[in-house]
């Protein structure tokens, strides 16, 4: 069970494994994609028909009669769930013999939820992981089967962290569902939930930059949430036209560690300076170069050409 890229991914691992059988695929239903919203299937049923699984449902709600009548004739040992979107119930979590098996991306118990990946680069922590755990009634808490480690690097990105985590995520999964065949799966660890977090689900919205926050938390949210929701401001009035808003997506920054003389008394979102790699913006601290953007409208770009296009003005323009 999955939608995402990351589902794609454990299956393709799954697939190497020559004592496991994929006898069924469930995942979230066809939705509308691109400015045409054409009908277009998730990533995982899209790589399970690429691999020639013909055993695919796309139910609305799992837990109704018919999709668990589907998954009953399928006779499942073991049900593999990584990144599905969807509660699974407790019918539904007792139907297999072994249980109902998650992938999640965090270490567990630390941020349970729908944002792991992005909660950990925001909160600047230098490693993260994969838990495959045996699901419960509740959110991620489930006894813990295996864990795999990956470091986080000062550069690293919301979607680079994924594509890691999602490859780590589907050796866990295939090495777990391997040593439950042959019966050497290590005894399984309850979560303490003294150290467990939560973490929400992410709306486009939260990505609105307040400029008056520490330099660091501005430039770990910019690469948590790229490519996905996305960090963004708005040029300054006179660069919005009629049907857009100047909404301007920014996708690398650094931070300026010292302040030069005047910056100080700067509101924060001032540009504050006009450099070749792209124009400099007062924080609550100190300040952010913007070294890669996305005008609404426009194709990304870097902070440089930014400037060459649009006249924007040191000391006297916010975002």
């Amino acid at each position: 069970m999955g939608s995402s890229s990351a589902s794609a991914e454990c299956l393709r691992a799954l697939l190497r494994e020559e004592c496991l059988e994929i006898v069924g695929i469930v995942t979230q239903p066809d939705r509308p994609v691109g400015r045409g919203k054409v009908l277009s299937p998730c990533p995982l049923a899209q790589y399970a028909q690429c691999r020639g699984l013909t055993e695919i449902i796309k139910p609305e709600k799992v837990n109704d009669e018919e999709p668990m009548a589907q998954i009953r004739a399928w006779k499942p040992d073991v049900v593999a769930v990584v990144a599905f979107g969807q509660i699974l119930k407790k019918p539904l979590l007792d139907l297999p013999p072994h249980g109902c098996v998650n992938c999640h991306f965090s270490l567990l118990p630390k941020y349970r939820g729908a944002a792991p990946v992005i909660a950990a680069l925001e909160a600047g922590d230098r490693k993260t992981g994969v838990t495959v755990m045996h699901m419960g009634v509740g959110l991620d808490d489930g006894p813990i089967m295996l864990q795999s480690y990956e470091p986080i690097y000062p550069d690293t990105t919301g979607g680079m962290l994924m594509d890691d985590l999602a490859v780590a995520g589907g050796v866990a999964l295939a090495k777990a569902l391997r040593l439950m065949a042959e019966g050497k799966l290590p005894p399984e660890v309850p979560q303490d939930e003294m150290y467990a977090t939560h973490v929400k689900k992410l709306r486009k919205t939260d990505g609105l930059i307040v400029w008056d926050s520490p330099v660091i938390e501005i430039e770990r949210r910019i690469r948590a949430y790229n490519p996905w929701p996305g960090c963004f401001t708005f040029l300054p009035e006179r660069f919005r036209k009629k049907g857009n808003a100047g909404r301007l997506v920014i996708t690398k920054a650094r931070i300026v560690k010292s302040m030069e003389p005047g910056w100080t008394e700067a509101p924060a979102g001032t540009i504050v300076k006009l450099e070749k790699d792209g124009p400099i913006v007062k924080c609550h601290d100190t300040a952010l170069q913007l070294l890669e953007v996305k005008p609404e409208g426009s194709s990304t770009m870097s902070g440089g050409a930014l400037l060459r296009g649009r006249v924007l003005r040191a000391m006297e323009d916010v975002l």
